[in-house]
């Protein structure tokens, strides 16, 4: 099979197509034997009839319908393959353009692709790339916040009688009316909540604040989306009888303490364990920092000129898949974007910005790849399915099966070249540690 490649635009190719003619004959004699399998005439046993009663009876024009169905992408992606392209979708192969198609004569026909572009680096631009990594340092505050924390989740609450404050839990019943029929997804009995957690909504962490025991509350309100299509966005009226007022009791940071929240007999064991667990925490965090570092200092050193559809559908991408972890959790897009103070537009501007982020950094990893001459072994790609396997519950020849039926192993593979590029940048890369001691300056006196 011969083909060329002429680019006729920006991030536009034209792919032209030789088939030779026996490898076409061939092909097309699939087709005839397809369509022979699945025509009854009679006279004929099924999948017996001549090419000459189909052309008459089927029509040749209905057996090169399916020779181009099934035939054709498998050329185009040869094609594809052997040019190393990377298409921004897939084609209509029923847009593509024929040329030439006849008994004895090779196939001949073009395809119009819009390509990801290929950037070309040299290992100048990416090698060296001096970065900052945060400090690792687990430091007597880091220790401190995190005890204070441990505290907080031992603590007990106590009844007090002075109004309450945002962090005390306040025990009351939480009527929600809409003119005089009583809202029973919205009433609360014996509700205890933390003043200032908006658990139910707002406007009750308000009213809440300041008030004592026995005080009688009563304000309208609009429930939020989370509590579905048929009440989110009803105003509702609001009746609260507060029955208590709790303030938590935080135990003292001593031996004791220690042995209650954890294996240790003193304080001091406590905190030594935590810094050990703080620091391994922040070592990993640190790298992981240093990974975005280096990588965003060679995206940005580098002129990408992307594609609109490209980023048009990763943007598109990133809004789905926002919208799902919504569902999952329950509630809507709109109704997270609310809770964060932002709208569908300002939400859909940050996802494009973080969609050229990341596509420009993918061609830059693609092009180490490139320029290192990285390669995906069958034991990077089998390990990989394993570890997919094991996360899913499934197993490995089931979790290839599917991504093979998907075409995902191509994607896979994609990710772990660009992994191994990752690793190449940050192991060649000048990294400078915070808390490393300053190097002392060079003593450039003579002596006499």
């Amino acid at each position: 099979m011969q083909t060329t490649l002429e680019e006729t635009d920006r991030h536009v190719v034209r792919l032209s197509i030789e088939v030779p003619a026996e490898e076409f004959a061939r092909d097309l004699d699939r087709a005839y034997r397809k369509v022979a399998g699945e025509v009854k005439i009679p006279g004929f046993r099924k999948g017996k009839v001549p090419r000459r009663i189909i052309d008459a009876r089927v029509g040749r024009e209905h057996v090169l319908e399916e020779f181009l169905r099934d035939s054709v992408p498998t050329y185009y992606y040869r094609a594809i393959r052997e040019h190393e392209l990377a298409p921004i979708a897939e084609p209509d192969f029923q847009e593509i353009d024929v040329e030439q198609i006849g008994d004895g004569k090779p196939l001949r026909f073009t395809a119009t692709v819009e390509v990801r572009p290929r950037l070309t680096l040299e290992p100048e631009q990416y090698r060296g790339v001096r970065v900052e990594a945060p400090s690792a340092v687990a430091t007597d505050d880091d220790v401190s916040r995190y005890v204070e924390a441990l505290r907080e989740r031992f603590a007990e609450l106590q009844v007090v009688e002075r109004p309450a404050r945002p962090g005390d839990y306040v025990l009351a019943d939480v009527r929600a009316h809409v003119h005089d029929r009583e809202i029973p997804e919205a009433t609360r009995l014996g509700f205890l909540s933390e003043v200032g957690s908006n658990e139910l909504v707002p406007e009750l962490d308000k009213e809440l604040e300041g008030k004592r025991k026995g005080e009688i509350l009563k304000f309208n309100s609009v429930l939020p989306e989370s509590f579905g299509e048929a009440l989110g966005g009803t105003e509702v009226t609001f009746q609260v009888l507060v029955k208590e007022v709790k303030a938590k009791k935080l135990p003292a940071a001593d031996d004791e303490f220690a042995k209650t929240a954890s294996e240790f007999d003193t304080v001091e064991e406590l905190r030594e364990d935590i810094r050990a667990k703080l620091a391994a925490l922040k070592e990993a965090d640190s790298r992981a920092a240093v990974r975005d570092l280096v990588l965003t200092k060679v995206v940005d050193s580098v002129d990408v000129d992307l594609p609109e559809r490209l980023v048009d559908e990763e943007t598109e991408d990133r809004v789905q898949r926002a919208g799902q972890r919504a569902e999952q959790a329950g509630l809507t897009l709109e109704a997270v974007l609310s809770a964060q103070g932002w709208d569908e537009l300002r939400f859909r501007s940050d996802a494009r910005a973080h969609a050229v982020r990341a596509l420009k950094g993918d061609l830059v990893l693609e092009a180490v790849a490139r320029q290192e001459g990285l390669k995906v072994t069958q034991e990077d790609l089998d390990r990989e399915v394993e570890g997919l396997a094991e996360a899913s519950g499934r197993d490995a020849k089931e979790v290839r099966k599917i991504l093979e039926r998907s075409r995902q192993v191509t994607s896979l593979a994609g990710d772990i070249i660009r992994t191994k590029a990752l690793d190449l940048l940050v192991e060649g890369a000048d990294v400078h540690t915070q808390d490393a001691p300053a190097e002392p300056e060079p003593d450039t006196s003579t002596k006499a």
